[in-house]
């Protein structure tokens, strides 16, 4: 489908991994966007493939950015996907592809994807993404897949039973590679659920190391270690403050480690997060206690 993209003449990367960050659907904690940063800090990137908007993108809802200087319109930059190449620590390809999730023709999007793969004979696809789950911060963020065949969910776990939900671009390009003969998997962090609406480096440290394990490209992760560790700490100082958010936590980490080995958390009973999510949001947002903090691992 040469007619949704074109290639900038960057010479191909001999059989790549691709890894798609796509904007617009479910990323609890920002654990894929940040992972995404993480990625575009540690390795060099050069445009590869460049994803027509107009096609693609409803323009009325993601519209152009206007640079305006003293008055003179100088550029007009339209949001697209594009998919760039580079290369891990050890020579491996990559593949990124991110922007915007297509808002129109997403089997048309997905077939061109896969056509690139083809072209550059790919080894597989990793989608990323977060979801709110009943975890507790304290404990290692846990994976779930979606995956193009059983032996590959198995090797990075998964939620069990049968589950029917909305999805977004993402499954499109998974449904379209396991169809092509590529593997193709999505690793979604399990961010704990009263933590979701807010920055989660942890969530987005556990993508990478994910990258790493399914692939075996070399990731560089301590970019993203030390934000991990201050999110925890800030997490903890305020949990401290609350018997009752204290509770639900313990009651959290008792039902993982009761759990622990199983292929995913089930259905788990614990009380709801609202209350501890709004005032963990208004605590990294700087308005606890009138402090000042910004949240870590955000950019």
């Amino acid at each position: 489908m040469p007619d949704l993209y074109e290639l900038t003449g960057e010479p191909a990367p001999e059989r790549p991994v691709i890894i798609a960050v796509l904007e617009g659907w479910v990323d609890a904690g920002l654990a894929a966007r940040t992972a995404l940063a993480a990625l575009v800090e540690t390795i060099s990137f050069r445009p590869y493939a460049v994803f027509d908007d107009e096609e693609l993108i409803d323009l009325r809802a993601r519209r152009p950015q206007l640079r305006i200087v003293d008055g003179v319109a100088e550029s007009l930059t339209f949001e697209r996907p594009v998919m760039q190449v580079g290369e891990d620590r050890l020579g491996s390809g990559i593949l990124l592809l991110s922007g915007p999730e297509p808002d129109f023709r997403w089997r048309r999007f997905s077939a061109s994807v896969l056509e690139i793969a083809q072209q550059v004979q790919a080894r597989m696809l990793i989608g990323l993404g977060g979801f709110p789950a009943g975890a507790p911060h304290t404990r290692p963020v846990r994976l779930a897949a979606t995956a193009s065949t059983p032996e590959l969910a198995r090797v990075v776990g998964y939620v069990d039973g049968t589950i029917e939900v909305p999805s977004g671009a993402q499954a499109a390009l998974e449904r379209a590679f396991a169809i092509g003969g590529i593997p193709a998997v999505g690793l979604w962090a399990r961010v704990p659920h009263y933590v979701s609406a807010m920055p989660f480096a942890p969530a987005s440290l556990a993508l990478l190391d994910g990258i790493a394990s399914v692939s075996g490209l070399v990731i560089d992760s301590e970019v993203l270690k030390e934000a991990a560790e201050s999110a925890r700490r800030k997490v903890d100082e305020l949990i401290q403050q609350s018997p009752e958010h204290a509770a639900m936590v313990h009651q959290l980490e008792t039902n993982i480690d009761v759990l622990e080995g199983t292929p995913g958390p089930g259905e788990l009973d614990v009380p709801s997060g609202d209350e501890i999510a709004a005032e963990l949001e208004r605590y990294l947002r700087g308005e606890h206690n009138g402090g000042d903090s910004e949240p870590d691992g955000s950019e």
